[in-house]
């Protein structure tokens, strides 16, 4: 399977069934050991397995774990999310061993834009400033003027001149988002997608609000309902003050700081074990149950295991890429 290919829901679902309790409790006690004698750290995305999350040493979204890797003081950095984010910890740490446990854990997203086709693209816009969602390869990121996440897009839009050109890749919904939140009519959007975010429509989330009336509604910019829901919000035919536009690491804040205690969720389902986990006096309903990555499923407590034991799949990024790359993620960073 190529990493732009997708699974049936059924299938998706398979990808998350967790491991026999006793094996993950011998499992995770042998990766800590690991842990121990390698000096090593556990970066975990939101959307991991349950049990991948609970030998983590941070879990968090791609700002956050981006943030951690570049101040470890570790010697290795397990990378429990997709290629692109073990390669930005590559980029940001380049004197650390980065560690990837399924070199087949891409991304469809970052799989939708090349260098080859940015640089065609910049060519047409020659006096353009690049923002580059953190979902691409240090490759695309070389070409980037920013980088961005979904939780600081719209400070780094509204950080450039709001004369100055703009092309915003390579997500299309969170483009859109950004557009409309600062209002740039001189942004332009590459039309790439999340086939995972891109699959929960208005329609999911209009069936599980009617089944949930007085439930929130946290959506991620990525999804395929933000920007209907961006307007349907302003319409008012939205919870009106209870529909927040969020990223991965904003929901979890978000919920733990809520007093309500009935959420509707529109992101990979992953997420859902971190919120039920730290709020157990609340409920989090998806608002598609089939909204599952295959790619951040791929990785178990066994591949976790056998990276460390074996310094299975070593990321790295050629000097001249990673140098490049460095500046628009370190300006990602330094804006928040």
């Amino acid at each position: 399977m190529t990493q732009t290919e997708t699974l049936a829901p059924a299938a998706a679902a398979a990808c998350a069934v967790p491991a026999a309790p006793a094996d993950v409790a011998s499992l995770a006690e042998e990766i800590r050991e690991l842990k121990r004698d390698r000096n090593a750290v556990i970066l975990a995305h939101n959307y991991q397995r349950p049990e991948v999350q609970d030998v983590a040493d941070v879990i968090g979204d791609s700002l956050a774990l981006a943030r951690f890797a570049a101040r470890t003081d570790a010697d290795v950095i397990v990378f429990c999310g997709v290629h692109f984010m073990a390669e930005t910890a590559a980029v940001l740490a380049p004197e650390k061993t980065v560690l990837l446990p399924d070199l087949e854990a891409g991304c469809s997203l970052a799989d939708s834009i090349t260098a080859e086709q940015l640089r065609a693209w910049k060519a047409e816009h020659p006096d353009a400033v690049v923002v580059a969602y953190v979902n691409t390869t240090a490759e695309v990121k070389a070409e980037t003027d920013y980088c961005c996440t979904s939780s600081n897009a719209v400070q780094v839009v509204q950080a450039i001149p709001a004369d100055q050109e703009i092309l915003f890749l390579p997500d299309m919904f969170l483009g859109s988002y950004v557009q409309r939140v600062t209002g740039r009519t001189n942004m332009h959007i590459w039309m790439g997608e999340c086939h995972v975010h891109a699959a929960i429509r208005p329609g999911h989330v209009s069936d599980v609000l009617d089944q949930h009336p007085r439930a929130e509604l946290l959506v991620h910019p990525e999804c395929g309902c933000s920007t209907p829901a961006m307007y349907l919000s302003a319409a008012g035919e939205l919870p009106a003050g209870r529909t927040r536009f969020l990223s991965t690491g904003g929901m979890l804040e978000y919920a733990r700081r809520a007093e309500g205690d009935e959420f509707v969720v529109a992101t990979e389902t992953g997420i859902l074990y971190q919120m039920e986990k730290q709020n157990p006096g609340k409920r989090f309903i998806p608002a598609n149950p089939d909204a599952i990555c295959p790619f951040m499923k791929k990785i178990t407590l066994n591949k976790v295991r056998d990276a460390l034991r074996d310094n299975r799949h070593v990321i790295t990024v050629p000097e001249e890429i990673a140098e490049r790359a460095r500046l628009s993620i370190e300006r990602m960073i330094a804006i928040g």
